[in-house]
C-alpha cells in the first residue's frame, strides 16, 4: 500500500461530510484532494469508487428512511447508467488522456456547483420526469462516471434541479442510490482491467464512513450552507486547473 500522510484522513472526513449532506458519495472531492496533494493516479479510481459506495450507502439509508426516496425519479436514469458505468469502468485510456479528461470534468463540476449556488435554486412545483431525456442523460452520466471513477451524482443533482424534477431532499435520496449503483457497476468494470486497491481503500474507510454518516444526518434535517458549496467549487476548480496545466502545458 502507498504511504499517505495523516492529514488526508481529515480532508477525506470533511469531503465525506460535505457530500454526504446532499446525498453524494464524495468521489469528485476525493479526486480533487488527491490531485492537489499529488497522490492521484488512474489506479486510485478503484479506491475512490469503494469510498463512494460506503458514503452513498449511508446517505441512501438516512434519506430513504425518512421517506424522501422516490422510485419514479430514479429508474429512468439508472436503467441506462448502470451498464454505461460498467463499460466506462472497463475501458482503460492512456494516462495523459485520462488526466486531461478528469481535469475537464473537475472544471465542469466546479461550474455546476457555482451556478447552482449562485442561483440558489428552490423548486416550488415539481415537474414530471421526461423519460427520453432521463434515459439519454443516464447513459452519458453513467459512462463518464465509470471512466473517471465518480458516481455521477455531481451531474445528476444539478441536472434534476435545473429541470425542476424534484425537491432537494428527494433528489438527494435519488442521487445517493444512483451513485451507489453506478459506483458498484463502475468498480466491477475496473476489476476486469485493473487491480483493486482494497488495502488503500481500507485506510480511508473510518474517516469517510464517520463523515458521511454525520453529513447525511445533518443534511436530512437542514440544507447545506451555501458557503460550503462555494468552498467545494473552489477546490474542484483549483484541482482541475492543476491537472490540465500539468498535462497540457
Amino acid at each position: 500500500m502507498l504511504e499517505f500522510p495523516l492529514y488526508l484522513l481529515l480532508l477525506f472526513f470533511v469531503v465525506a461530510f460535505i457530500y454526504g449532506s446532499v446525498g453524494h458519495g464524495g468521489a469528485s472531492g476525493y479526486i480533487a484532494i488527491l490531485t492537489l496533494t499529488g497522490f492521484f493516479s488512474p489506479q486510485m479510481v478503484s479506491v475512490v469508487l469503494i469510498l463512494n459506495i460506503l458514503v452513498s450507502s449511508i446517505a441512501m439509508y438516512n434519506y430513504g428512511s425518512r421517506g424522501h426516496f422516490e422510485w419514479t425519479l430514479f429508474w429512468p436514469f439508472a436503467i441506462t447508467s448502470i451498464p454505461a458505468a460498467f463499460l466506462g469502468g472497463y475501458i482503460t485510456v492512456e494516462a495523459s488522456l485520462f488526466f486531461i479528461i478528469v481535469g475537464i470534468v473537475l472544471l465542469l463540476m466546479s461550474a455546476t456547483i457555482l451556478i447552482r449556488t449562485v442561483k440558489k435554486i428552490k423548486i416550488e412545483q415539481e415537474k414530471p420526469v421526461y423519460i427520453p431525456a432521463a434515459l439519454i442523460a443516464g447513459l452519458g452520466i453513467g459512462f463518464l462516471s465509470g471512466l473517471i471513477g465518480v458516481g455521477g451524482g455531481i451531474f445528476l443533482t444539478p441536472f434534476m434541479l435545473f429541470l425542476g424534477w424534484g425537491k432537494l431532499k428527494k433528489i438527494a435520496a435519488v442521487s445517493a442510490l444512483f451513485i451507489l449503483v453506478n459506483s458498484i457497476s463502475g468498480i466491477m468494470g475496473h476489476a476486469f482491467s485493473t487491480a483493486i486497491l482494497w488495502s488503500t481503500a481500507l485506510y480511508f474507510t473510518i474517516p469517510v464512513v464517520v463523515g458521511g454518516y454525520i453529513g447525511s444526518r445533518t443534511g436530512v434535517k437542514s440544507v447545506k450552507p451555501f458557503f460550503i458549496q462555494y468552498l467545494l467549487a473552489i477546490v474542484l476548480l483549483i484541482a482541475g486547473i492543476k491537472m490540465l496545466a500539468q498535462y497540457l502545458f
